[in-house]
């Protein structure tokens, strides 16, 4: 049973995609006539040109909407697509929960003719977010966890062919992924939003309790609005969510 057989039951009602967050993606595959979405979960961010999906949770391939690229159960660490099958791999958040990070790269490189694109986050970034600094400290510990260093990946895909996008998250984020709710706080607050992060799935709910309960606190009090005044004006925030795109030609 994988992680997502658990805690992906309610994941299609808050990992909806961001339009914003997918233009990023359509970008990276403009040209390519064949995607193949690793780690596809229940399909966001799936581009139009996408032909296979591989997903090893059947609870969240049974969440993808009609009209979906057809769905195989597998994972990344072996792959069950020919070599050079299609001309781009895709995952999408989706490495972390990778048990065999390097075999699951290698995977992707071995299925892709010309692009293999990574969307994750740095740690290293997303771990000054005031959600984690100031309120779940546990939550951040799990961040840290499963985190997978942008260096490690970029050595994975090959230095000389890597680039690196910043993909910053909007204010009205429409996906509910750890980072989205940051100008929207009270969002945190909520069980179902919770259960469609890792943050929250793969924390013990006693520790981060408390720290909700502050969080519940200072949002009654008007105590966080007072301190984190500067964002509510904000569009969008760097929370260290990045794209990689390597050109394998």
């Amino acid at each position: 049973m994988t992680h997502y057989d658990q805690t992906g039951v309610t994941y299609s009602q808050t990992r909806r995609p961001d339009p914003r967050i997918g233009a990023v993606i359509d970008r990276a595959v403009v040209g390519l006539a064949s995607v193949a979405n690793i780690g596809a979960g229940t399909g966001s961010y799936e581009p139009s040109q996408t032909v296979v999906a591989v997903e090893p949770s059947r609870v969240m391939i049974s969440q993808r909407p009609r009209g979906a690229a057809p769905a195989v159960k597998a994972m990344a660490e072996a792959l069950p697509l020919r070599t050079g099958a299609v001309e781009a791999a895709l995952a999408v958040i989706t490495v972390h929960h990778w048990t065999g990070l390097a075999a699951g790269v290698s995977e992707m490189l071995r299925v892709a003719r010309r692009r293999v694109i990574i969307l994750t986050w740095d740690h290293d970034v997303i771990q000054q977010f005031w959600l984690l600094r100031e309120y779940v400290p546990a939550a951040a510990q799990t961040d840290a966890r499963l985190a997978v260093p942008i260096t490690t990946l970029v050595e994975l895909l090959g230095h000389e062919r890597v680039s690196v996008v910043t993909v910053p998250v909007p204010h009205d984020c429409a996906d509910g992924f750890g980072g989205a709710f940051w100008r929207r706080p009270d969002a945190y607050l909520d069980d179902t939003v919770q259960r469609g992060m890792s943050l929250f799935s793969m924390t013990p709910n006693h520790e981060v309790r408390q720290g909700l309960s502050r969080l519940r606190a200072d949002l009654s009090s008007g105590d966080w609005q007072r301190r984190h005044a500067n964002l509510l004006q904000l569009p969008e925030l760097d929370l260290g969510y990045r794209l990689l795109i390597a050109d394998l030609r």
